[in-house]
């Protein structure tokens, strides 16, 4: 069995950080479904503003919505870029051909695209 990424949303922004929840991430559900990610599923969460990398799991959230939650919040800022992503667990044979979603927003964590980053301006 190989851990392969199943689903990254890329470069989406931070909306809000809750120090006194109890943890997770905040993401909106139309990105989780895109990413097919399901709330309560294990993320990573990689801040491209300050280079900090932690692991959570995803609630469901509003429209644009991205919020880091808990002790998180002392690591991600609001404001800050980050990518986020989630794996699965398959078979040497489906690793061979596996193509993970790749949801690709806008400054209003808005779907641009879904599929490959060379189309895509970087910002």
């Amino acid at each position: 069995m190989r851990t392969m990424l199943k689903g990254k949303m890329h470069r989406a922004y931070v909306t809000d950080a809750v120090i006194d929840y109890e943890g997770s991430i905040t993401i909106d559900r139309t990105l989780m479904e895109a990413a097919d990610i399901l709330p309560y599923e294990r993320v990573h969460v990689l801040d491209v503003t300050n280079g900090a990398r932690l692991e959570t799991y995803a609630i469901e959230g509003e429209t644009g919505e991205i919020c880091i939650n808990g002790a998180a919040a002392r690591l991600i800022y609001k404001g800050d870029k980050v990518i986020i992503l989630a794996y699965d667990l398959v078979s040497e044979e489906e690793a061979r051909n596996w193509e993970p979603r790749k949801v690709f927003v806008n400054e209003q964590n808005e779907i641009v695209s879904i599929g490959e980053v060379d189309t895509l301006p970087v910002h």
